[in-house]
């Protein structure tokens, strides 16, 4: 049964009873500051030079956050103020295949699965198995995880560059997990404690390059982070304010057409174990950023509806605000690709 979510403040997005984590910027100032879920604003760059020295001592910070939320005077408003990714720099881990619906559809429709369908087999009963598939893989499998870069991380409300090298531009909306401390070989258990707080990214890709028939191994996850395509934030919230079950969902919208819309419960692997899983393969660092996969509902699902100039992405997580991403054809000047799209086999 869905749950009916909190109070949630419509200037923001926030619950009312929480704040969010934000890099700002007023002119040419950029600076780490404190959302109300009103859009009142507290600078904190008296106490914190970025939001990156906030997570390097989470446990500590967020204490004074939590003080400065409650005693600070706002002396500024969200409007006018440029938003900016919450953090700058933090190193990406990128969950695949990680919600049970979406992966068994992906399964069901991807050309290079269907030599496991069954000789008649409907959509319906092959859609079927290979959900039962993800079942299994969520009570004996292990998550997949991809690396990603942050200089593809943009603003929450700002344009999405559209290259030129690739035609299929698509979306997928995510809720990432913001580490608060140093980690190496955690249990899924205390992995539960270095989750600082959650942000949404929108980890779009151009499909058809990233899918590759040249190469054995299949995919080009470069092709996932050209300029502007992981609209981040706009804010991080405190995971002491948000609890992850039915009322948390993923919506995502082209145009005004509701394209995604999920409860993030969804998940075959949750956070606590994407954390612990990460911390066995690198040594995680407060700020890094791990995305936990996307619900069903992106473009490839909707018969190939991709991105163009133009379009318009309204994207929403419960109790984790808003974006609005409006696209752009790059503007490469006399520039051309010089090496271009891969070869056909």
């Amino acid at each position: 049964m869905v749950q009916t979510p909190a109070d949630i403040n419509p200037a923001t997005g926030l619950r009312e009873d929480t704040f969010g984590i934000a890099t700002l910027a007023q002119d040419t100032r950029v600076f780490p500051a404190l959302v109300l879920p009103d859009a009142r604003v507290i600078d904190v760059s008296a106490h914190f030079t970025d939001t990156h020295a906030i997570f390097d001592d989470w446990e500590r910070n967020f204490d004074r956050l939590f003080s400065l939320s409650d005693t600070a005077d706002p002396q500024l408003h969200l409007d006018g103020l440029r938003i900016l990714p919450p953090l700058a720099h933090p190193n990406l881990l990128c969950a695949g295949a990680n919600n049970r619906t979406h992966s068994a559809q992906m399964l069901t429709k991807n050309e290079f699965n269907q030599h496991n369908r069954l000789d008649g087999e409907s959509d319906e009963d092959f859609f079927q198995r290979n959900y039962t598939f993800m079942e299994k893989r969520a009570e004996e499998g292990v998550p997949f995880l991809w690396a990603g870069l942050h200089s593809s991380l943009t603003g929450a409300d700002d344009p999405v560059l559209l290259p030129p090298l690739g035609n299929q531009p698509d979306w997928e909306l995510e809720i990432a997990g913001v580490i608060g401390r140093t980690a190496r070989y955690a249990t899924v258990e205390e992995a539960k404690s270095l989750i600082a707080g959650y942000t949404m990214v929108n980890d779009l890709g151009t499909v058809d390059l990233f899918r590759r028939t040249d190469i054995p191994w299949g995919y080009d996850w470069i092709a996932k982070h050209q300029p502007t395509f992981k609209p981040a934030g706009p804010f991080v919230v405190p995971a002491a304010f948000v609890h992850i079950d039915d009322t948390v969902r993923i919506t995502l919208s082209v145009n005004g057409e509701v394209m995604q819309d999920w409860p993030v419960s969804d998940w075959i692997f949750d956070m606590a174990t994407l954390v612990a899983y990460a911390s066995e393969r690198v040594r995680l660092l407060p700020g890094d950023l791990l995305l936990a996969g996307s619900p069903p509902g992106n473009g490839m699902h909707h018969g190939g509806l991709f991105l163009k100039d133009g379009d318009v992405i309204n994207s929403s997580i419960t109790y984790l605000g808003r974006q609005r991403n409006t696209c752009v054809t790059e503007d490469i000047g006399d520039r051309t690709p010089a090496i271009g799209h891969w070869p056909a086999p």
